[in-house]
């Protein structure tokens, strides 16, 4: 089984986290967020992925020289400029020759979806597209996907007022698809899946989807980034995992409350640490308090810092030493 895994964007909801790294490879708990998203796939059957890339794309090739992830072997599709989700789907299909049945994922997206029994639903009907649907409390935030009974697709309506919501389910981001889907993307310019390609296979009556109420996180947002992370902690996706790495220095007199510590993270004496984010290298001094917010690698909380409503600190930032941040980001930026 082959996948594309779409990982071009620039994240720009996640800065400053993403002014140094393309988001797919901000860390989550112990690894880079597409390293689960990779293992994934690779426990349902898939043993390739190309990765469709853009923004920083060296930063991919540096981490995995060996050309492997996850158990799964990669290959690299670089655009040279942005063509949008089915342009870059096609461009990436067309770098790693594929010309059979394929998945396709967006790399910021992290559930527990059996992508095997979308793969199998779909060679059942013989369709030439499926993608997975997942359920949501607000609609009017999303495009919805109507269906018939037996899961073909009858268009798309794109963020519905609540109470005239045709239904509850949207498009969760994982895709199976026929070759034949590739030459109906326009080349040379721009192409949405879900805006274009989608809703014309759904008009020729050749796109069905498969419901699944699996555990599903779009993770591409400063506030769902961190909940992907205390979900890990609090058990929702199997085992609680401890977040407090083996080689970070947490003194005995700081306060750790269902959060993570990365590796090489220094935390002093006082310091109050409460769901949050510590990540690799970052330092914590004294008496600081970080609470519902994120610290980049590296980066520095002087004594007795404040750090609450999702306060984002960058790779390497310094916050000075009494400073009372709320929902800010430090570095600024647009």
């Amino acid at each position: 089984m082959k996948a594309v895994v779409l990982v071009g964007g620039f994240g720009t909801r996640l800065r400053p986290l993403t002014l140094t790294a393309p988001k797919q490879m901000l860390p989550v708990i112990d690894r880079p967020m597409l390293e689960h998203v990779i293992g994934a796939l690779g426990r349902h059957g898939v043993d390739e992925v190309t990765l469709s890339l853009g923004y920083k794309e060296d930063v991919f090739r540096e981490a995995y020289p060996d050309s492997e992830c996850a158990g799964v072997v990669l290959k690299y599709a670089v655009e040279s400029e942005p063509l949008d989700t089915a342009g870059a789907v096609r461009f990436a299909a067309e770098v790693a020759r594929i010309d059979e049945t394929f998945i396709v994922v967006n790399g910021d997206v992290f559930t527990d979806l059996d992508v095997r029994a979308v793969w199998d639903r779909h060679h059942e009907i013989g369709a030439e597209g499926t993608i997975a649907l997942t359920p949501v409390d607000d609609p009017s935030r999303y495009g919805v996907v109507p269906t018939d009974d037996a899961g073909k697709v009858l268009g798309f309506v794109e963020k519905p007022p609540s109470d005239e919501a045709p239904t509850n389910w949207i498009n969760a981001g994982t895709y199976v698809l026929e070759p034949s889907v590739l030459a109906r993307i326009e080349t040379g310019r721009k192409v949405s899946i879900e805006r274009e390609t989608f809703p014309a296979m759904a008009t020729d009556g050749g796109l069905w989807a498969v419901q699944s109420n699996a555990y599903w996180v779009d993770a591409g947002t400063p506030l769902t980034y961190l909940q992907i992370q205390m979900d890990l902690l609090d058990g929702v996706r199997g085992e609680k995992v401890n977040g407090i790495s083996p080689g970070a220095s947490v003194d005995a007199g700081a306060t750790i409350e269902r959060s993570v510590v990365m590796d090489g993270a220094s935390v002093a004496a006082g310091a109050v640490i409460r769901n949050a984010v510590i990540s690799a290298g970052a330092t914590v001094r004294a008496g600081a308090v970080v609470e519902g917010s994120v610290v980049g690698p590296r980066a520095i909380i002087g004594e007795r810092a404040q750090l609450t409503g999702m306060t984002m600190i960058g790779d390497s930032a310094v916050v000075e030493a009494g400073s009372v941040l709320d929902g800010a980001k430090v570095p600024e930026s647009d």
